[in-house]
């Protein structure tokens, strides 16, 4: 959004500060400028002068020397100049000896421009230069009357033939003027408009505001007999206003109109055009014209496109309709697409003599889907899409044809067709002083707050304590929409620093956020480094992992507009992302690496999607180099144990992962539930990721473990009475898992039993194929007495039974 502080101006006439002081001001107070442009920058000693006589230079044939008058006093200076459209009589722009400009061929850039200075110019003095519309730094956008190559002739306008010669010219070209860019939120849909940047620019500046006068317009017809509106889609236009001229004359919008319109980025065409996109840029209510004398029927239709429907845009290009887009049709075919461009078979052209305007409120969720879908982009779809006051078009529409006759470009017909069947009204809010105070942390009575609140043409009742919000502030809701505004009046930089208050803003780390804190505690304890991978999955990586067809984890959710291939579906698991990790460092030549990640995996319920996934939290390792798998599972006991789950977990080694090692894994199961496995990769999927070497991984469900977990640590004393130690050599088929004997153990030996430790595994040739000899150390203590040897010997007793009904025997 672009606005000249002179449009500016029009609206808040006592105006008064630099361009660096506007920015700064309007920023502060939530208009955001991005910068702006000096339009006068590097201009100096530019008068309008006169070329009183031309004589061709003597020694080059392309160059004249002109006799030009520089004041009203007669002084004349010598200028050379190789310009072919100057002719004695001409009033010209001319930069005098030692001034500067834009651009120039001369030598003697500098910071401040080029610097014009006496020389020669084949033997012959000249003492300044006569400036193109180039080197006064704009360009034929902005002036369309100047020549594209050659000096800018002022005496060939009307607007500038009487002016004074010596006058400032930059002055005369209305150059003395800064052009801002301003980044507007799509919430403030009125800001996207000149009279909308205004009222901000009154309030941050405590200036009046002073709007246009739109007075009745129209001749004593009716507008209802030239023409029909029938809105058929209304929840696609909820208003649609239609008004008609007659006897239009054609002709160039005068100079301030075009000025305007060219320093917004808009060239100027004709007044008819011209005013459409000026009413557009003040009000940000775009505007369109039809030749009515091309509309069958002199009817309006307001419906939705057909499928497949054909249509000639403006631009000449065919498109291609479809049913969910909104077109203006005449009673027999479309004519625009609705809120984007109109039709080439009812534009405005040089015989048109009567002429329909529309001002209407199209659904701007609509209009993006329809622009997006035909590949157009244009000024009016732009403020559409951000869903425009339906209690604005007739004032726009007035504001046109208002202009209309001031400009003599045609004849207003009485009335406006009017389809608007569900008035959008303005909403009351209460405001309450104190609230708005402890909000912001400030000491603001309310006189001053009213007097923000009636800048931006909120009406206040100071007795009900109510402010009504007018349907154009879109943004304003609720009371804390009025605590901003008065915080971005008051100042921000005004608002003193306080300390927030109140048991509620007590800080601290939910349960979540510390068992996850408490989990990179531990992991960067054994060596693990934190990395981040995408939460975008490539469809490849299941079939790295070998996941069979009918896998869970397969059944990902697919992204509609992806990055590409390699980001298409949102991740079920981690593993991918850290197995390239891990490949990575590993084909960077790194020795031992260990890498932990925590984050998200996406879980659908179902596919197509019905409702949102499950994300869950999972903290995956992985590792290659010195460890192996039991060092793996230490670090995901250490992790257990740290979050108080007091009870020996077991392990399942029918894990059932495709992507892990069949005999080097498992699953990690504690109280029922499983809350971890790990093991060794697969050495075909290793291969698959180019990782030479072998690599272990571990997947904690942090939930699971979240809701396991207990921090209800008690101190424990020193042991005061000795313990008692018994070592018991086993056999048992290979199947047998040491966890099942460990539980055997403490199961059956009681409360005495302080500690159960294997400390050797044993297969060979003195033992019967398909069995192990495992060694275990029990410790026994009480807490209360000594123990005897046969409180120990009975407990021993009961574990060898145990064990020995499960076919684990004492090694002999």
């Amino acid at each position: 959004m672009n606005s000249s502080i002179s449009w500016t101006k029009a609206y808040v006439p006592d105006l008064d500060c630099t361009a660096q002081e506007y920015m700064d001001a309007m920023t502060l107070s939530g208009t955001k400028v991005e910068g702006y442009t000096e339009l006068d920058k590097n201009l100096d000693k530019i008068v309008v002068g006169k070329i009183n006589k031309i004589e061709k230079h003597p020694d080059a044939d392309k160059l004249v020397i002109c006799q030009v008058q520089i004041d009203e006093a007669g002084t004349e200076v010598q200028i050379v100049t190789g310009a072919p459209n100057v002719k004695e009589g001409d009033k010209v722009p001319v930069v005098l000896d030692g001034g500067h400009v834009a651009s120039s061929h001369k030598d003697g850039e500098s910071e401040n421009g080029f610097k014009i200075k006496k020389g020669k110019l084949r033997g012959v003095d000249s003492f300044g230069m006569m400036c193109s519309i180039d080197e006064l730094g704009s360009n034929t956008d902005m002036y369309p009357d100047a020549a594209e190559d050659g000096i800018y002739i002022l005496s060939d306008n009307p607007e500038y033939a009487d002016a004074p010669i010596g006058a400032d010219a930059v002055e005369l070209l209305g150059l003395h003027d800064v052009v801002f860019e301003y980044e507007v939120t799509s919430n403030r849909v009125d800001c996207f408009g000149q009279i909308g940047i205004a009222r901000e620019v009154a309030a941050t500046f405590r200036k009046d505001l002073v709007l246009p006068e739109v007075t009745e317009t129209g001749n004593g017809e009716n507008v209802n007999d030239y023409v029909s509106v029938e809105v058929q889609a209304p929840e696609l236009c909820s208003r649609y206003v239609a008004r008609v001229v007659k006897n239009i004359k054609l002709a160039p919008s005068p100079e301030w109109m075009q000025r305007r319109l060219a320093s917004v980025g808009i060239r100027p065409i004709n007044n008819i055009v011209d005013i459409t996109n000026y009413v557009m840029e003040e009000y940000a209510q775009p505007m369109h014209a039809y030749d009515l004398d091309k509309l069958a029927d002199h009817k309006i239709i307001v419906r939705k496109a057909h499928k497949d429907e054909p249509f000639m845009t403006l631009d000449g290009q065919e498109r291609v309709l479809d049913d969910t887009m909104l077109v203006i049709c005449d009673g027999e075919k479309p004519v625009g697409v609705a809120g984007i461009m109109g039709g080439e078979n009812s534009k405005i052209t040089d015989d048109v003599t009567t002429m329909l305007f529309e001002a209407a409120t199209f659904d701007g969720t609509n209009i993006r889907k329809s622009g997006k879908k035909l590949g157009m982009r244009t000024d009016a779809q732009a403020k559409f899409e951000k869903g425009l006051d339906p209690n604005n078009a007739i004032d726009a529409m007035n504001r046109a044809c208002q202009l209309i006759e001031e400009l003599g470009a045609g004849e207003v017909v009485g009335g406006a067709v009017d389809v608007y069947p569900v008035k959008k009204e303005p909403i009351t809010i209460t405001y309450n002083v104190e609230k708005i105070n402890a909000l912001l942390g400030t000491d603001i009575d309310e006189d001053t707050m009213v007097a923000y609140f009636k800048k931006l043409d909120l009406t206040v009742d100071r007795e009900k304590k109510e402010v009504l919000v007018p349907t154009w502030r879109q943004d304003l809701e609720r009371l804390a929409d009025l605590a901003e505004e008065v915080a971005r009046f008051f100042g921000y930089d005004n608002i003193p620093m306080t300390l927030p208050s109140g048991s509620a803003t007590a800080g601290g780390l939910s349960e979540k956020m510390q068992h996850e804190n408490m989990a990179r505690d531990i992991v960067e304890a054994y060596g693990f480094m934190e990395g981040m991978t995408f939460s975008f999955e490539s469809p490849k990586v299941y079939d790295k992992l070998l996941l069979p067809a009918d896998d869970v984890l397969r059944k990902s959710i697919a992204i509609m507009n992806p990055l590409g291939e390699d980001y298409s579906v949102m991740r079920t698991s981690a593993i991918g992302g850290m197995l390239t990790s891990l490949a990575t460092n590993y084909n960077r030549r790194n020795q031992n690496v260990r890498l932990y990640e925590l984050a998200n995996v996406y879980l659908p319920k179902s596919l197509p999607l019905t409702e949102l996934p499950e994300e869950q939290m999972q903290l995956t390792l992985g590792m290659y180099g010195e460890g192996d798998f039991f060092t793996m599972k230490g670090v995901v006991e250490s992790l257990m144990q740290r979050m108080g789950l007091k009870k020996a977990a077991k392990y399942d080694p029918q894990a059932g992962k495709s992507f892990l090692h069949p005999g080097r894994q498992a699953k990690v199961i504690y109280e029922g539930c499983e809350v971890a496995y790990l093991g060794e990769i697969h050495p075909e999927v290793l291969d698959n990721f180019s990782i030479g070497q072998k690599a272990y991984i571990a997947v904690v469900n942090m939930k699971q473990l979240s809701e396991l977990a207990s921090f209800d640590v008690k101190y424990v004393g020193i042991p005061k009475f000795p313990a008692m130690t018994r070592d018991i050599s086993l056999t048992m088929k290979k199947e047998v898992l040491a966890g099942d004997i460990e539980e055997t153990i403490r199961t059956k030996g009681g409360k005495l039993i302080e500690s159960v430790t294997l400390f050797d595994i044993y297969e060979g040739a003195q033992l019967t194929q398909g069995y192990k000899s495992m060694a275990y150390k029990i410790v026994f203590r009480a807490p209360d007495r000594t123990l005897k040897d046969e409180e120990v010997n009975k407990a021993m007793d009961k574990i060898v039974r145990a064990l020995e009904e499960k076919e684990i025997v004492l090694r002999s």
